[in-house]
């Protein structure tokens, strides 16, 4: 992957190509639901911080578990 990419890169990409705030959310629960352990490397990756990590990923397993 490309270094030096970051969190705000990827939101504004997404922002970009038309995802709103819920669509980013259901993209991150269908990431944690499919892979979980990726999903974290991939959060990881772009250098968020442990403390959003974790808050990222239990509110993902939280909303793919109510679909």
């Amino acid at each position: 992957m490309a270094e030096g990419f970051e969190k705000q890169q990827w939101v504004d990409l997404f922002r970009e190509i038309g995802l709103s705030e819920d669509t980013m959310r259901e993209w991150h629960a269908a990431f944690e639901k499919s892979w979980p352990q990726t999903h974290q490397s991939f959060l990881e990756w772009l250098k968020v911080p442990e403390s959003d990590i974790d808050r990222i990923r239990r509110s993902s397993r939280s909303d793919w578990a109510r679909s």
